[in-house]
């Protein structure tokens, strides 16, 4: 198969190449594109078989829920059998943006896209290429991250290619994305609000709409043997080729840590922030943004990783991230990329 990229123009959007797009999925195949958290991989949502190729091309385990993605709300009532008064505060506060939330599913959304599960994830992104294409494309998309399962998300139309070409038809090119992780996920199905994932839409800004919200137990679990209710809760993912490993505690011991590992070993890389790129005297040393903007740290960690991929280390070692706002997400993508490995230099 071979797979065509094509660049799409936002000040003068080509609907007719996204019309084109449309048709690949409502013909049951797979269509990548962007939206404002990272890359998707887009299958028609209601039918089975396509939900189906999107595992196969990703090689992704199929108890993995897929989120289906729409362009507008009243697409939500098709297909979820109620939507609480949580579910419309939450939305009227963050949608379009990066939130998906879990709802108990109809019978025309087929377990083949929510993992065999009686309950699906819905989001509505915010990003006009996607919209339009959930549009063209019949009205619900299901999307996991445009990239070989493990691998770190894409955050670039390129990295999608390096994954996907030859597995798919077509990648929609709308440039790199702004925020760079996945979205907040909460779950809408118990008695209260409960974020099954964190991201850029943090527990405080929840706190803000909802009355009671709680976060689930197993996000800081090593692992979990749990069946996945929302994506990435059970499997390895954003992973480098290196082993990765993170370094807590305070800075200047992290720094000292991490220049010892690194002095004299082999191939290493080191991700730093803007205040401490000049202390490292030893590896392949890679700022990923500054502590005074989390935003920034969030939207280069996967193209960062990838980079590591390219440069051929063979041991990575990064600062922690951990604060009670962005960090939370940033520092749950960090741990599942290295498989937990943390190193804590407090002492």
């Amino acid at each position: 198969m071979q797979t065509e990229l094509i660049e799409i123009d936002r000040r003068n959007m080509p609907v007719h190449l996204i019309e084109r797009a449309g048709m690949i999925l409502r013909s049951g195949g797979l269509v990548a594109f962007p939206t404002e958290t990272v890359y998707g991989l887009g299958a028609d949502a209601l039918n089975e078989e396509a939900a189906q190729k999107i595992y196969a091309a990703k090689g992704r385990p199929s108890d993995n829920p897929l989120i289906v993605h729409i362009a507008d709300m009243e697409a939500v009532g098709q297909i979820v059998k109620m939507v609480p008064e949580e579910a419309r505060a939450l939305a009227e506060a963050f949608w379009p943006g990066p939130l998906t939330m879990i709802f108990h599913k109809r019978e025309c959304v087929p377990m083949g896209t929510t993992g065999g599960l009686s309950t699906v994830a819905v989001r509505l992104p915010s990003d006009e290429i996607a919209r339009e294409l959930i549009r063209q494309s019949g009205g619900y998309i299901a999307a996991p991250s445009a990239n070989v399962s493990g691998r770190p998300s894409p955050t670039t139309a390129q990295h999608v290619y390096e994954d996907m070409n030859g597995r798919i038809p077509m990648i929609l090119d709308g440039g790199p994305v702004p925020i760079g992780i996945e979205s907040t996920i909460v779950d809408l199905t118990e008695d209260h609000p409960v974020i099954l994932r964190p991201g850029y839409i943090t527990l405080s800004m929840i706190q803000t709409v909802v009355d009671r919200v709680e976060v689930d137990r197993g996000l800081s679990a090593e692992d979990s043997v749990i069946r996945p209710k929302a994506p990435g809760m059970k499997y390895r993912h954003y992973a480098p080729k290196a082993e990765l490993q993170i370094v807590e505690g305070p800075v200047e011991r992290v720094v000292s840590y991490i220049n010892k590992q690194c002095s004299g070993a082999g191939k290493t890389g080191i991700i730093c922030t803007e205040e401490t790129k000049t202390c490292y005297s030893h590896g392949d040393v890679k700022c990923i943004g500054s502590r005074k903007d989390e935003a920034s740290i969030a939207s280069h960690l996967f193209a960062i990783l990838r980079e590591f991929d390219e440069d051929g280390v063979e041991r990575i070692y990064s600062e922690s991230f951990e604060t009670p706002g962005l960090g939370q997400a940033i520092m749950n993508r960090l741990l599942k990329a290295a498989g937990h490995r943390k190193i804590d230099v407090t002492q």
